[in-house]
């Protein structure tokens, strides 16, 4: 029923299972050894301790189960066997945590799945208390779509919970023979929202939600299973380790990939979105060659266009699984219910919401922030800044030619010294704050091009002759240029500027100096000082967080 994945992940995932359970145990991470002993995975093993991806299963393929050597529990006992009052027949699948057996139960002469802690009595706390936070999950949830529990128990040390036992395959399987037809895929995932809804109206979080934790029964319907890294919205400490990431990268969503711990209920819509991606195109979002370049794929990326796999897909399917796969949160439908009902109303033939705002999707879509965007909050306080002295250079610009200075060599200085002391005076703040990012070193040179450009104007105007300030509409036109770069990394919302920089070069060519400095200074520092301000708001509302 369970398909077992790669030795080198098998070895993997051991081997951050060691890892985690030594530093959960105060002891350092020994890099000779590690090297020595697995010099084909001591690199990748940095890249995911780096960002603090060490968690049981990372490493997974799109199954929930990897082989892990045990030390010798009732585990490892030869089938069948009794246990408790079961008898143990076969071995379905085991993980990280977890074992799973069918196994029969005499009293109500039915068979039953028997899911055990891997490590029997050898379990560590953290192990245990996240095997009960499972149990606790499924047990307080009664839904036709989410497999019940039975029983919740402990035989000899060894905790257990028994399931209702379903034959039927995973979804996984299903669907690693090919998409599937677009009605029985909006019917299963419809299903799967109903389920999900349920637990979030019940408190839970599933965080785990992919292929192969679903199972479909008899009549093809779905279940939803594995509720190992299930959460209460509130109240309900991380059971993981400092900087432990959860659940498949796969399937995971941005903001968890980007911030760890930012969980709420739309972050299982974006899993449920990445299940519909799957059974229409036979792909999930975003599959690398490594967990690390999963995630990276997840954080940076857009998905390839379901049309673009599979062109039989409806257009409203398309829409409804985009919806849940945007980047931001709040732009995902708002539960698991209102996409159940989109998916409905496309089985019905009805309008679905998602095409219905398709308009303001595609209207905040270009206008929203990308996911470079959180690196904005280092910069407000200096952007509002900027924005001054870029305005007082103006201003002193537009002065000194209103009382009648025209050398060209007064402004080349102005703006020369000018520029490169106040952008020498910002890049050591901003370094003061905090480690550069990459995204932060091209903005700064961007930047930098900019400033290059600005005094190259006043050296032109020298060279070809021109009265000073001429040529200053293409400062303008500079600015505009920096911005739409700006844009297209960081937030849509720099097109705004991008435009009003551009447009204004036309007035500015028509009144020329003084006035035209002078509108230069006005929209630059406004095109700064908006977003600046925003930003700076957003710092202070993540410090009270």
């Amino acid at each position: 029923m369970l398909e077992v994945s790669s030795e080198r992940e098998e070895r993997l995932a051991a081997v951050l299972d060691s890892l985690a359970a030594r530093q959960h145990a105060g002891h350092e991470i020994d890099w000779t050894a590690l090297r020595s002993a697995h010099p084909d995975l001591v690199d990748e093993i940095r890249q995911l301790l780096a960002v603090g991806q060490i968690v049981e299963g990372l490493a997974r393929s799109n199954t929930p189960t990897i082989p892990t050597r045990v030390p010798h529990t009732v585990i490892n006992d030869p089938l069948p066997r009794a246990f408790d009052r079961f008898q143990l027949v076969e071995e379905l699948g085991r993980g990280g945590m977890g074992i799973v057996y069918k196994a029969w139960d005499p009293e109500l002469q039915r068979h039953v799945a028997l899911k055990m802690i891997l490590r029997g009595q050898l379990a560590s706390p953290e192990d245990l208390a996240r095997f009960r936070q499972e149990a606790k999950a499924s047990a307080g949830l009664t839904h036709p779509n989410i497999i019940p529990v039975y029983q919740v128990g402990d035989s000899g040390g060894q905790a257990f919970f028994c399931l209702k036992f379903i034959p039927g395959p995973t979804l996984a399987k299903v669907v690693a023979e090919g998409p599937l037809p677009q009605r029985q895929a909006a019917e299963i995932l419809r299903d799967i929202a109903g389920a999900v809804q349920h637990a979030h109206e019940n408190g839970v979080l599933h965080r785990d939600l992919k292929p192969s934790n679903v199972l479909m029964d008899d009549e093809n319907h779905p279940l939803v299973t594995d509720f190992g890294l299930a959460k209460r919205f509130v109240g309900d400490p991380s059971i993981t380790g400092t900087g432990a990431i959860l659940r498949t990268p796969s399937y995971m969503a941005p903001e968890q990939a980007e911030a760890l711990g930012l969980t709420s209920p739309a972050s299982d819509i974006y899993s449920l979105g990445a299940i519909l991606y799957e059974l229409i195109t036979g792909r999930p979002p975003f599959l690398a060659s490594s967990p690390v370049d999963t995630l990276l794929l997840v954080r940076t990326e857009e998905p390839v266009r379901p049309k673009l796999l599979n062109p039989n897909i409806d257009l409203d399917l398309e829409l409804i699984c985009r919806k849940c796969l945007e980047k931001n949160p709040a732009h995902r439908y708002v539960s698991a219910s209102a996409l159940a009902n989109d998916l409905d109303a496309f089985l019905k033939g009805e309008p679905v919401s998602a095409r219905t705002s398709s308009i303001v999707y595609l209207v905040t879509r270009f206008f929203r922030d990308t996911h470079n965007a959180p690196i904005l909050e280092n910069w407000g306080l200096l952007w509002m800044w900027h924005s001054l002295a870029l305005l007082m250079l103006c201003f002193v610009t537009a002065g000194l030619y209103a009382l009648g200075v025209d050398g060209h060599l007064t402004y080349l200085l102005l703006w020369s010294i000018g520029l490169v002391v106040w952008g020498t005076i910002f890049w050591n703040v901003r370094r003061i704050g905090g480690p550069v990012t990459f995204v932060e070193r091209e903005i700064a040179h961007a930047w930098a091009a900019g400033v290059i450009a600005s005094i190259g104007v006043f050296i032109i105007e020298v060279l070809l002759g021109l009265p000073v300030l001429t040529l200053t509409p293409i400062l303008a036109i500079a600015a505009g240029m920096i911005f739409l770069v700006k844009a297209g990394t960081l937030s849509g919302g720099f097109y705004v500027a991008s435009a009003a920089s551009f447009a204004i070069a036309v007035p500015m060519a028509i009144v020329g100096p003084p006035w035209s400095p002078l509108l230069f200074g006005i929209v630059s520092a406004l095109s700064f000082f908006i977003p600046g301000l925003k930003y700076y708001r957003q710092r202070k509302a993540s410090l009270q967080r």
